[in-house]
């Protein structure tokens, strides 16, 4: 018999894929917003509104685990999948802040890129945490986010060599400070796609320790 990760009397499931189907959502009109660079505020604003409403499911889980004596699996797990998903999903708003702050005219291909990767990553978590509940492998999504966060590092170091390529003494200010600017959003997303690869070594670390 295979074990079951998430009994039906244990509400932790039903909360980390809600949370998740916030996280997809705002990863997704990220996604839009980077491959069609119209309605700014609009997508920004979307964003923030997911963020809070994510941010209150966060708090629920970790009610619900404070009041949980037997927990489906251990603590801690509960806890980083909490976090680290909450984690996510605030990086997105942080990105989408800045690029609704800093007025650029246009987005980099490398961030493009990056932002589509970073989509798919999430959406691949999303797979593993319905295979999980069914007790289903899940060694082709782990592949898959591995190999979507290789891509993510070489397109990074295109991104950033990009900004400093050609770069002289006699640029002006307004150059110099959109690669200040850009330099600020690629580290954002670089920090979220790191959090994505975290939450899948710990969904990985749960399959691995229950089966």
């Amino acid at each position: 018999m295979g074990f079951s990760l998430f009994p039906r009397s244990v509400k932790f499931y039903d909360l980390f894929k809600e949370q998740h189907r916030k996280l997809i959502k705002a990863a997704v009109i990220l996604d839009e917003l980077f491959t069609d660079f119209t309605d700014v505020e609009e997508r920004c604003k979307r964003i923030n509104i997911i963020e809070s409403e994510g941010n209150a499911i966060s708090r629920r889980i970790a009610k619900e685990l404070s009041m949980t004596f037997i927990t489906p699996i251990d603590r801690e797990d509960i806890h980083e999948i909490n976090l680290t998903q909450e984690d996510i999903l605030n990086l997105i708003k942080a990105i989408a802040s800045r690029i609704g702050l800093f007025g650029f005219d246009r987005i980099r291909y490398p961030a493009r890129r990056i932002v589509n990767n970073l989509r798919a990553m999430i959406e691949e978590l999303g797979h593993v945490l319905t295979k999980m509940s069914e007790n289903k492998r899940s060694e082709e999504s782990f592949h898959k986010i591995e190999n979507l966060k290789h891509e993510c590092e070489t397109l990074l170091m295109v991104g950033i060599g990009e900004l400093y390529d050609g770069g002289d003494e006699t640029a002006d200010y307004a150059a110099i400070l959109d690669i200040v600017k850009w330099k600020h959003i690629f580290d954002r997303i670089e920090a979220a796609v790191d959090r994505a690869e975290s939450l899948s070594d710990v969904l990985e670390g749960v399959v691995l320790k229950n089966a």
